[in-house]
C-alpha cells in the first residue's frame, strides 16, 4: 500500500520541507506542520508553485496539477483569448504554456508542444486552440507521458515492419523527456493495423510500471477501426470520456466550465471584499474611531517552497549591498 500510494515520496518531501523551513516551522510546531502538509496532499494543493520534478513525481501529483490547472483557468474558455468567427476563445501553445508556468515556473515547453501537436497534428505551434481541446490533450500527454513515449516507439517499429516486442519501456524520469519524432500521419492509409497495434499496447501495459490507460477502453477504441495512425490514436485518447472518467482529474467535457465548489468560494470572497469596502454616510472622526474593527478571515495557503524564500533573501541582500555602496 505504501509503495502504491507513494507514501515514501511524500514523507521524504515533508521532511525536506521541515528541515529547510525549520526556523519558520518552530513557531507553529512540527505536529501542525505535518498535519497541514498531508492535508494539502489530500486536497491536491501541495503541487502549487512547486518544481516540475515534484509535480510529475506521482500519479496523484499529476492528477492534482491537472485539476488545479482546470480550476484556475477554466474561465479562459469563456472570457479570455483571441476571439474567432466561430464564437469561441482561442490561445496559442505559447500562451497556454505561460498559464502552466504560473503554477509550475519550470514546466517544460516540450510537454506543452507535444500536447498541442495532439490537437494540431503538425508543428504549427502558432495555431490557436480552444481551452477544452488543449486541456484534454494536455491531460493525456502529461499523465501518460511515459506510456506515450513507448507507444511512439511501437508505432514506428510497426511502420518499419520490426518486432515491437523489443521496445524498452522508459525507466528515466519523465522530467528528462526525449524529443519525440512525430510520425508521418498525413495519409490515413499509412497507419498501422489496429488489431496488431492493440496487441502490442496490451503487452506494454502489462509490463509497464508507469500509468497506462485502461486496456479495455483502448481495446474498444481500436476495435472500431481497421487501421490507426499515431496522432489519430492520441486524439482518440484525448476525446474518450471513459478514459477521462477513469483518470478522475477533470469533469466531462459538458461540465468543463462548471465548478460549483469554486464558484461558491469565489462568491464568499467577493462578499467579504464587498463588505469591507462598503462605507456608510460621512460621519465625524469621533464616530469613525468608535466603529468596531472587523478582522478579515485568514485563508490558509499551502506551504511555500524554500526557493521562493531564498530568492527573496537574495534580493534583500542585493538591496542591502546597493544601500551600503550608496552610503560609502
Amino acid at each position: 500500500f505504501a509503495a502504491q500510494r507513494h507514501v515514501l515520496t511524500y514523507m521524504e518531501d515533508a521532511v525536506s520541507q521541515l528541515l529547510e523551513n525549520r526556523e519558520d516551522i518552530s513557531q507553529y510546531g512540527i505536529a501542525r506542520f505535518f498535519t497541514e502538509y498531508f492535508n494539502s496532499v489530500r486536497q491536491g494543493t501541495h503541487i502549487l508553485f512547486r518544481e516540475f520534478s515534484f509535480v510529475q513525481a506521482t500519479p496523484h501529483n499529476r492528477a492534482s496539477f491537472l485539476r488545479t490547472f482546470w480550476r484556475c483557468f477554466r474561465t479562459v474558455g469563456k472570457n479570455g483569448g483571441k476571439y474567432s468567427s466561430m464564437c469561441c476563445y482561442l490561445l496559442t501553445a505559447q500562451e497556454y504554456h505561460c498559464l502552466l508556468q504560473l503554477l509550475c515556473p519550470d514546466f517544460p515547453m516540450e510537454l506543452t508542444q507535444k500536447a498541442a501537436r495532439i490537437v494540431l497534428m503538425d508543428d504549427a505551434m502558432d495555431c490557436l486552440m480552444s481551452f477544452s481541446d488543449f486541456l484534454f490533450a494536455f491531460q493525456i500527454q502529461f499523465y501518460y507521458s511515459e506510456f506515450l513515449e513507448s507507444v511512439a516507439a511501437i508505432y514506428q517499429d510497426l511502420l518499419a515492419g520490426k518486432n515491437p516486442n523489443t521496445v524498452i519501456v522508459p525507466t528515466s524520469s519523465s522530467g528528462q523527456h526525449r524529443q519525440r519524432q512525430p510520425p508521418n500521419d498525413c495519409n490515413p492509409l499509412e497507419g498501422v493495423e489496429a488489431s496488431l497495434f492493440y496487441q502490442c499496447l496490451e503487452s506494454l501495459c502489462d509490463r509497464s510500471k508507469y500509468s497506462c490507460p485502461p486496456s479495455a477502453l483502448v481495446k474498444e477504441m481500436l476495435s472500431s477501426v481497421q487501421r490507426m495512425t499515431f496522432y489519430g490514436f492520441l486524439m482518440a485518447l484525448a476525446k474518450d470520456q471513459g478514459i477521462n472518467r477513469a483518470l478522475g482529474a477533470l469533469p466531462d467535457k459538458g461540465d468543463l466550465f462548471l465548478d460549483p465548489a469554486m464558484d461558491q468560494e469565489l462568491e464568499k470572497l467577493v462578499a467579504q471584499v464587498s463588505g469591507l469596502s462598503v462605507s456608510g454616510p460621512a460621519s465625524s472622526s469621533a464616530d469613525t474611531a468608535n466603529m468596531p474593527i472587523r478582522n478579515s478571515p485568514r485563508i490558509n495557503s499551502p506551504w511555500k517552497p524554500l526557493h521562493h524564500r531564498r530568492k527573496m533573501d537574495a534580493e534583500s541582500e542585493g538591496s542591502n549591498e546597493e544601500t551600503d555602496s550608496s552610503e560609502n
